[in-house]
């Protein structure tokens, strides 16, 4: 390398950095902010434990509730106690790194069709593109008699299959026009994020049997892949739907820094690789950009990164003061975060709950108390007021 090529290089990265370190002080909120909770209010009791790396759960109507374990098991919580027998009937699943047994969740009309959706990485099978030995994110359908899975449809699987064992995404999340959405990971390649020939770094949107609406964005788009509803994504691992004016929110591992919390729209492109709050694991700079024509910006960032995972709005009477805000997970900082919502934007952000562990997911429950799954000891907490 030449002396005067090294020097430029040296002030472009410190220049980058002094851009996204002024960015950080203007936009980001930090996840050192002291707790603003009154701990009087709310108690937290481990009411499971004995899980072996839980990623998700979905209550049954029965009382009952179903937890995925990431090695490709799926569980059953009865009475508040870990029911030994396990499930049968789950594919295969690539277990590697954060790949696995992901998302499960039950179809609105649960009651009355009995479908459970569930995410999985799946390993290449015969005649599918991409690296022998890999794998990418799939979504499967079933109904459960028992313990076992039955009237298996498999949905949808992106392409290609990828080695590694990073971002899978693997988030589901029902509409309420019969649509059922799942985030995709760029699965390590952050250039097919901006692909849309590629499923990777995607959101995308089908009809609940699998089939891709023909209202998709990218449906008459040469060379894109019909099923994208959303671009430019690096890893998504939170997505709910706002209660009352039905946007989509998804928030997304960044980088060192960078993390995201998105709202979602059709056809729209989040930026990843191209801008970015975030520098990389080695420090180098990914991008220079942290905006550009074209590309939706967050509604809030993290910096430094919180690894945010699962996430809820709260509706529940038993959380008056906290109704229609958003509760984020942290894997990182093993807290929990609330976020005030205001008019789509978050006008408020304080830590509660702090150690509570490596959040993985975060549901509501039918009782109105609030579920959180721990991933680092293998447990369900349970957040409720004091009476």
């Amino acid at each position: 390398m030449k002396f005067g090529t090294s020097i430029q290089q040296s002030i472009k990265f410190l220049f980058g950095f002094a851009l996204m370190a002024c960015a950080a002080v203007l936009f980001s909120g930090s996840s050192s902010e002291k707790p603003n909770l009154d701990d009087s209010k709310f108690k937290t009791e481990t009411i499971v434990t004995g899980l072996n790396m839980p990623w998700s759960m979905a209550f049954l109507p029965d009382g009952r509730a179903l937890v995925t374990e990431r090695t490709g098991k799926l569980r059953i919580i009865k009475g508040g106690q870990l029911d030994p027998k396990e499930i049968t009937g789950i594919p295969k699943v690539y277990f590697r790194g954060q790949g696995g047994l992901l998302d499960v969740v039950l179809h609105p009309n649960y009651k009355e069709n009995g479908w459970i959706y569930i995410s999985y990485s799946s390993p290449k099978k015969e005649g599918e593109a991409g690296e022998d030995g890999g794998a990418n994110t799939a979504l499967m359908r079933a109904k459960l008699n028992g313990y076992e899975l039955t009237n298996i449809e498999h949905l949808y699987k992106a392409s290609p299959n990828v080695k590694g064992g990073v971002h899978f995404g693997g988030k589901i999340l029902f509409d309420k026009k019969g649509y059922v959405f799942l985030t995709l990971g760029e699965r390590g390649q952050k250039e097919n994020a901006q692909n849309l020939g590629k499923a990777q770094g995607k959101m995308v949107r089908l009809h609940e049997d699998g089939k891709i609406p023909t209202d998709n964005p990218f449906v008459k788009t040469k060379d894109a892949l019909p099923e994208i509803w959303s671009y430019g994504h690096r890893n998504p691992q939170g997505l709910v739907m706002h209660p009352k004016n039905g946007t989509i929110w998804e928030h997304e591992h960044g980088p060192q820094g960078g993390d995201e919390l998105n709202i979602v729209e059709k056809g729209k492109n989040y930026g990843w690789p191209l801008i970015t709050y975030g520098i990389d694991y080695d420090n180098s700079i990914i991008s220079d950009k942290t905006e550009a024509p074209g590309m939706e910006q967050p509604v809030i960032y993290w910096k430094p990164s919180i690894a945010p995972c699962g996430m809820t709005f709260v509706t529940s009477t038993k959380f008056k003061d906290w109704n229609g805000d958003l509760l984020v997970g942290s894997l990182k900082f093993q807290n929990i975060e609330h976020l005030v919502v205001k008019d789509n934007k978050v006008v408020k952000k304080e830590v509660v709950f702090e150690k509570i562990g490596r959040v993985r997911d975060l549901k509501e429950g039918p009782d109105g108390n609030i579920y959180v799954v721990i991933e680092s000891n293998g447990s369900i907490v349970k957040i409720s007021p004091k009476s």
